[in-house]
């Protein structure tokens, strides 16, 4: 009779547990629709649908999992994606920023923008403050980091070969909340030579912990590979390369506030076990997809941590 008992007990924490794997799951499905149709209808009915849950309760449901209304994280994504767009994609109309962020028309964008970051959108793409966004960002990284975590084994990390490369470098130094000014710069300096990420390979070279450092002693590198030695210029692009050499490398799918995770594990989980000393040249990252030309869970960038052999 005891051990009908522990056998009944063992199946309904079982299927508990299932049934709270399947919840996880039909929410996480909801972040990732959204992700990817900001430009559509984004009602309670539609989302609620996606995750197979009563409309009359989804909005509650949402808001009592993720911590954040489901209308203000629509909110914020689309704010976000619009924002990368005004500062980094010139080319790209306001109007078509705005319908493509779920907006009807360039007013009703304006009005929320402003509303939002205390800019028109015409007078952040001339000079961003991303200042004003620090706080909804950090509210945005934080669901993600929580809800939206990669996970990685021993076995998902490749040794390569990886060859000299010449790159052509911005030293970011300073907090990296400016970051994106930065990002600015380099943009107009690749566009003036012409080197986009389709013909340039991207990378980007990490000095420091940003959590660990303070922000004025803070120091990225931003940089398109070249074949020839950077002209005078007054971007304050610089010549620098990547030698050549063993590197582990592990790809990562998702959002930049997943790569401190990654990194993490290289250097506490897989490097201790795999017996292998560092080279005197710091962590790399090389971009393959960039948001906002495709969703954050979407975005790959590779990282690549320098070997002795």
């Amino acid at each position: 009779m005891r051990h009908r008992w522990r056998l009944v007990i063992l199946q309904s924490v079982r299927e508990k547990s299932l049934s709270e794997s399947n919840y996880q799951e039909r929410m996480l499905r909801v972040l990732q629709y959204i992700d990817t149709h900001l430009d559509e209808d984004l009602s309670v009915e539609r989302l609620s649908a996606v995750a197979a849950f009563s409309k009359f309760h989804f909005h509650r449901q949402f808001s009592e999992y993720f911590g954040l209304a489901a209308f203000r994280y629509v909110q914020l994504l689309r704010l976000k994606k619009a924002m990368y767009e005004l500062a980094f994609r010139s080319h790209k109309q306001v109007i078509h920023i705005a319908l493509d962020n779920g907006y009807e028309s360039s007013e009703a964008f304006s009005r929320a923008f402003k509303k939002s970051l205390g800019l028109s959108p015409a007078q952040f793409r001339k000079q961003p403050r991303w200042d004003n966004w620090q706080d909804s960002n950090s509210t945005l990284i934080q669901l993600r980091e929580q809800h939206m975590p990669m996970t990685y084994q021993h076995s998902d990390v490749r040794i390569v070969s990886f060859p000299e490369t010449r790159i052509a470098v911005l030293e970011h130094r300073g907090a990296p909340g400016l970051l994106p000014n930065s990002i600015q710069r380099f943009i107009a300096w690749r566009k003036l030579n012409k080197l986009p990420p389709s013909v340039s390979a991207t990378f980007n070279l990490i000095y420091d912990d940003p959590e660990q450092t303070p922000a004025a002693d803070f120091r990225f590198d931003l940089a398109a590979a070249v074949t020839a030695p950077v002209a005078q210029n007054e971007h304050g692009i610089i010549d620098k390369t990547i030698p050549a050499g063993e590197c582990a490398v592990i790809r990562h799918t998702g959002s930049d506030a997943e790569l401190g995770n990654v990194v993490r594990f290289l250097y506490n989980s897989w490097l201790p076990q795999s017996e292998r000393n560092l080279r005197d040249f710091p962590l790399f990252f090389q971009r393959i997809s960039f948001f906002p030309d495709v969703p954050e869970h979407l975005m790959v960038t590779d990282i690549f941590l320098p070997l002795q052999k």
